[in-house]
């Protein structure tokens, strides 16, 4: 029997409702139970692809290819469960869904309306594709309140009445601020925000109270009986120094034998936890450190490269090293002062000519100065550019995406828009001027990588699979001249006619591949070449010249 835990937020937001939703996924997979977490999201587009990643932050890609919210992230580095398609729904998905259905006459000519249409498509959307799973944690984005939740919200009351408490539970994440002024817990935000939930129809069963410092267990006691609950289900959320350290807070906090006991499941066995203390202990008691430098266009946005930012954390942990990422922005005036004493640099993925000139000044600096290197997506392509600009002279080397080139020799572009590709054994194709989401090479390809190369050492196979989100492609014709100069096409689409890897053999490290690593990287497991990348910085900080030891004589009394 399926079981669903609908976690929902209250008071303000970015209140980590997805790192809770993962944390006790994590704790019910070390009891031995099959989790799966879904994310309901109110929004009218029918997915993050096309919003601008300062309002959005990351999108985050499936091996099957749906562009989804970061939360998902959140919950494949935390379970390892791989996300699908069916794990992310939005407003804008629900009614282009109803809509087509009415056009069709589905809905036989009566008047579609939110109550029960929209609602029973929601409900669709959480029971579908559940079998053999004994917990479904179904995340609803935004705050109690938000008019666009409301049929969220009365889809899993519905729910939770035709399901029953046996295969239903309501977790409430909500805020216990600290006045510093008058040096006071309140508990008033929280017990609004369970009054708004009630007066919709949801009687919360636990509440996750996020607090800055420990609740007292007289608040903790009050806020039971002002929201209706047991005192054992009203538990602390307090802050971490790492957020790996929050399935094992969670655990002692007692959520997950409450979870278990609401659903009368045995709760006497210790959750498995050694792998998440295996991690903090890493975390706290680093061997050295490193400094790699990001440069990108979103710098200023701690969401935008959430997943790129937790890769190079695994990448820490995996040898032991604190891993100190300097964000910098690829439109600064002097892009070589801020690499500075970076031990490694990355250029991560992006859209657009902002930023070009910086990314390209810094891959230049990074291959001339033999800096560790790694180019992701959009940092392959420019390691193309740079390469052929200032090391083959090409100088008009460019991409469609922005700048013009001339093709006096007949074969396009450096970088260009592909209109076709296969994906196993389909033919796959796009419009240049078809809808942004349709013309992108989007989710899980195969990529064969030569032997003998750096990305075969790295990954120790010669054939991985990736996930990619990008629209133009590394144009074949200029392999030839490009491996002749000396860089590599080290990794090759199955049928041979996708650049997926390059690398450059007379470098410490210098790879850029085409697909986004950071999506299948784990804080147990580490992406093989995250890994590679942070000891490549390693190595190149141990041969720095250390500063000499200073004697100081005592001062005079």
């Amino acid at each position: 029997m399926t079981r669903f835990i609908f976690i929902t937020g209250g008071v303000v937001s970015s209140l980590g409702k997805g790192l809770a939703s993962a944390s006790l996924a994590a704790l019910l997979q070390a009891r031995g139970y099959r989790v799966r977490l879904r994310k309901l999201d109110p929004y009218l587009n029918v997915d993050p692809g096309t919003m601008n990643p300062n309002q959005h932050g990351e999108v985050f890609v499936t091996d099957d290819g749906a562009e989804t919210d970061l939360d998902l992230g959140h919950y494949e580095r935390f379970t390892n469960v791989a996300a699908r398609k069916s794990d992310n729904v939005t407003t804008g998905q629900i009614y282009s869904k109803l809509l087509s259905k009415e056009r069709r006459g589905d809905y036989l000519g009566g008047t579609v309306q939110v109550i029960p249409h929209v609602t029973d498509l929601i409900k669709e959307f959480v029971v579908n594709d559940t079998e053999g799973e004994d917990f479904v944690l179904c995340e609803i984005g935004g705050t109690v309140g938000d008019i666009e939740g409301l049929p969220f919200f009365e889809a899993i009351r519905q729910l939770g009445y035709e399901m029953g408490k046996q295969r239903v539970l309501f977790m409430h994440v909500t805020l216990v601020p600290y006045i510093a002024a008058a040096r006071e817990i309140k508990t008033k935000p929280t017990q609004h925000s369970v009054k708004e939930l009630r007066s919709i129809g949801i009687q919360p069963d636990i509440l996750l109270c996020r607090a800055e410092r420990e609740i007292p267990l007289a608040e903790r006691r009050k806020i039971a009986l002002f929201c209706n609950l047991r005192e054992e289900a009203v538990i602390q959320g307090l802050d971490a120094a790492s957020i790996y350290e929050v399935p094992r807070n969670l655990s002692e906090q007692g959520l997950d034998r409450q979870v278990l006991s609401h659903f009368a499941l045995p709760a006497q066995s210790v959750p498995e936890l050694a792998r998440w203390d295996d991690i903090t202990r890493r975390i706290h008691a680093p061997k050295g450190e490193v400094t790699v430098a990001v440069v990108g266009k979103y710098t200023g946005i701690g969401d935008v490269y959430k997943s790129l930012a937790e890769a190079l954390d695994h990448a820490g942990i995996a040898n032991q090293l604190k891993v100190h990422v300097r964000w910098v922005d690829a439109a600064a005036n002097d892009i070589e002062a801020a690499l500075q004493g970076a031990h490694a640099i990355l250029v991560p993925g992006g859209f657009g000519e902002r930023g070009v000139s910086g990314k390209l000044a810094a891959i230049e600096y990074a291959r001339e100065r033999k800096v560790p290197y790694l180019g992701i997506c959009f940092g392959m392509q420019l390691a193309c550019i740079e390469f052929a600009r200032n090391a083959l002279g090409m100088k008009d080397a460019t991409s469609t995406e922005f700048g013009a080139y001339d093709d006096r020799d007949g074969r396009g572009p450096l970088i260009g828009l592909m209109t076709e590709w296969m994906r196993g054994n389909v033919l796959e194709t796009r419009r240049h001027d078809g809808d942004l989401g349709g013309t992108m090479r989007l989710g899980a390809y195969d990529c064969i990588i030569a032997p003998g190369s750096l990305a075969h050492r790295v990954y120790g196979a010669e054939q991985i699979t990736e996930r990619h989100r990008h629209r133009y492609e590394v144009n074949i014709a200029y392999r030839a001249q490009m491996e002749e100069g000396g860089m590599r096409f080290s990794g090759m689409s199955p049928g041979g006619n996708l650049p997926e890897i390059v690398e450059l053999a007379d470098h410490p490290f210098f790879i850029g591949v085409q697909f986004h690593p950071e999506f299948k990287s784990r804080p147990f497991a580490a992406h093989p070449l995250f890994a590679a990348f942070v000891q490549a910085a390693a190595q190149r900080a141990e041969k720095e010249p250390k500063p000499a030891h200073v004697l100081r004589m005592p001062a005079k009394a």
